[in-house]
């Protein structure tokens, strides 16, 4: 009975903490923190960091208890947030808390 109650609560640990928090869906991705993450990686890797344009746009989602996820974090929302009409380079911001809260920012670069 005992060994059946600690697989639960292992499973149940690992449902908690496999939710929309932990998933990121880009080119790099730095290691995902079970207690705290906050970090930015590329989305695309080709861009030159030298010729920057200066216009940026965001687009955010959030997750809350890796339930409930909402927002818009693609492309053409950052893009049209920002007033770009032409993308030069993309990055992703994301930030995690116990698994319990976490945000996911697309930002664009570009004109």
């Amino acid at each position: 009975m005992r060994t059946l109650v600690c697989l639960a609560l292992v499973a149940a640990s690992l449902a908690l903490f496999s939710g929309c928090a932990g998933y990121v869906c880009g080119v790099v991705k730095p290691g995902v923190g079970t207690l705290y993450s906050d970090y930015t990686a590329p989305l695309d890797v080709d861009s030159d960091p030298a010729t920057m344009p200066a216009k940026e746009g965001t687009a955010t989602t959030e997750c809350i208890l890796g339930l409930v996820l909402t927002g818009d974090a693609g492309l053409k929302t950052a893009a049209k947030n920002g007033e770009i009409t032409r993308i030069h380079s993309a990055d992703y911001h994301l930030k995690n808390i116990l698994g319990i809260y976490s945000e996911f920012t697309t930002i664009v670069y570009g004109e």
